[in-house]
């Protein structure tokens, strides 16, 4: 696939988005092991507090170390290595488990020399429900001979438990790259079914334009012809032939140019370009194809400005063909200039209708088309003005479009200085 802008916008978004998700996984982590870390330290605290008790009770010292051995994280056994009494063992749990607010359900069983078993012994819970016992979960140590077990049954769900806002943050963020990913796909879909259209209305136009171009030279051969000539009716329908292929013709051009236009691949050529010498070329085709009519002021000027002079073209045409197409009789087409201290203004004025205020914001939108009063049927294509506006944004200048107080419409192109030379 080619690198464009687009690709790297999406492949930065996604980095991004994994190397979140990624740290919030990693604190996901460490903060599960900083909770185990510290359950297992109230734990081993308050075992030893146990030992210690028990010893203390008859009154014998501590004859040796390490009596607290982890099996897995819910399982602990506890080497007395002296005698002691079921009963004062579960008080003596409760006890120091409430002194480090270890509020955590448990069960414990003792090791019993006589018959080589683990006795049960209770199962504590903390809350009114209580998880079936497990008598046959209690292992044994060998090589000792006074000592108990304890088990944590609920204990790693109280690990999940207790970090449940890291949970949410991290399905969160899981959530938000399922929907970007979702979203790139889209727009990718999109964007080549958009490719696969502007291939196809090139292809289209381009296989209209060969034929149309036949019959207009076989048309103008014909008209000068004596059969035509003699023949009124015959020479008006011939030069009914003629007009609509050239209508035909111009529409054609339009949807090239913009198919053009809309592409993100299309680079600007900007050099110096005389206003004069556009806008006049633009009048000289206008008065050839117009089959009424057009009466043209333009306001003599010595402005150059860096432009694409093809879309300059493309963007004065649009907008005076717009005011053609939408006068009632005799169009008039005034063009002005005005200057500020940062900005060279040109102004459209004609004579028409001008536009309702609903129709003003939209009257950019590609394929949006403003009906006429006259007319039931809503003319054009609606890719015009919308093309107009793409040069205008691509050359980075600004364009405005208000109705005349008294009649018409006015559009201003409005050039930064800075590009004219």
């Amino acid at each position: 696939m080619k690198i464009n802008k687009l690709n790297v916008i999406i492949f930065i978004g996604f980095i991004a988005i994994v190397g979140v998700l990624s740290v919030q996984l990693l604190m996901l982590n460490q903060a599960y092991s900083f909770e185990k870390k510290e359950f297992a330290e109230k734990i081993h605290f308050a075992l030893q507090d146990v030992v210690k008790n028990i010893y203390k009770d008859n009154k014998s010292g501590l004859p040796i170390k390490d009596q607290i051995k982890k099996i897995t994280d819910d399982y602990y056994i506890v080497n007395v290595n002296d005698v002691f009494e079921a009963d004062v063992l579960e008080y003596y749990l409760k006890t120091e488990f409430q002194k480090v607010k270890l509020d955590l359900d448990f069960e414990y069983a003792i090791y019993d020399c006589g018959t080589d078993e683990m006795m049960y012994g209770n199962y504590i819970s903390t809350r009114t429900s209580r998880t079936q016992k497990c008598e046959n979960c209690f292992e044994k140590k060998e090589g000792l001979i006074y000592y108990f077990g304890v088990r944590f049954p609920k204990l790693k769900l109280t690990f999940i438990s207790s970090i449940g806002q890291y949970w949410v943050f991290t399905a969160i963020l899981i959530l938000v790259l399922i929907i970007y990913v979702y979203s790139v796909l889209l727009i990718l879909k999109q964007k080549k079914y958009s490719e696969l259209q502007t291939d196809f209305i090139n292809n289209m136009t381009h296989e209209f334009k060969t034929p149309l171009a036949s019959i207009l030279i076989a048309s103008n051969f014909a008209k000068n012809q004596k059969e035509i000539i003699d023949n009124p009716k015959l020479s008006k329908y011939n030069q009914i032939i003629i007009n609509q292929s050239n209508k035909l013709n111009q529409h054609i051009e339009r949807i090239l140019t913009v198919s053009r236009g809309e592409s993100y691949r299309i680079k600007l050529d900007k050099k110096p370009v005389s206003l004069t010498n556009t806008l006049e070329l633009i009048q000289e085709n206008t008065l050839l194809k117009s089959l009424e009519k057009v009466d043209f002021k333009i306001e003599k000027n010595n402005y150059t400005v860096l432009v694409d002079e093809f879309h300059l073209y493309n963007l004065f045409y649009n907008i005076i063909d717009n005011s053609i197409k939408y006068a009632k009789t005799s169009p008039e087409i005034n063009i002005y200039f005005n200057e500020t201290e940062t900005d060279l203004i040109i102004n459209f004025s004609d004579n028409g209708p001008g536009i309702n205020k609903e129709h003003l914001p939209f009257i950019f939108d590609k394929f949006y088309r403003v009906p006429r009063e006259d007319k039931n049927e809503v003319e054009g294509f609606g890719i015009g003005l919308s093309y107009v506006k793409k040069i205008i944004d691509l050359h980075k200048w600004q364009i405005k479009i208000a109705n005349n107080n008294n009649v018409g419409l006015i559009v201003s192109v409005i050039i930064p200085k800075k590009d004219v030379v």
